[in-house]
């Protein structure tokens, strides 16, 4: 493996937290509460595993990716990233704060704040391979 494998291996982390926030999500609505925070810790460390792959590969060997061809998709490129970017940013405290509360067993807060911390880290999770397959598979960039 080099580090020009780092995206496909980037994409995949962030499949599999979307794999596992979702099969949190089914197991905490069934009441399992252990297989909840299995699946959770299981995101929480693809998570991490995507961001330090992401810093590796961008601030040792890539630097900015520009999507520059097809012109066509280009504005609809930009939104998604943009839209993934912000939330990617906002969604880290957010992720803290929700373990916090769970950790510490304050469950009713961490309900709270869960109902925002999943839909949106499940939709930067799925922005994140929807990217690496527009940049690198659908639409490679020279």
């Amino acid at each position: 493996m080099t580090v020009s494998d780092l995206p496909a291996c980037n994409a995949t982390f962030n499949g599999l937290a979307a794999v596992f926030l979702g099969l949190g999500y089914f197991f905490i609505k069934r009441g399992n509460k252990i297989a909840h925070r299995n699946c959770m810790a299981a995101a929480i460390s693809s998570s991490a595993l995507f961001l330090a792959g992401y810093l590796t590969y961008h601030f040792t060997v890539k630097g900015v990716t520009h999507f520059t061809n097809p012109v066509w998709f280009r504005p609809v490129y930009l939104a998604i990233l943009l839209t993934h970017l912000v939330l990617a940013i906002a969604i880290l405290p957010l992720i803290i704060i929700t373990v916090v509360f769970a950790i510490k067993g304050r469950f009713d807060s961490h309900k709270r704040i869960a109902r925002w911390t999943w839909p949106l880290w499940m939709y930067v999770s799925v922005t994140g391979v929807i990217i690496y397959l527009l940049l690198y598979r659908i639409f490679p960039q020279a």
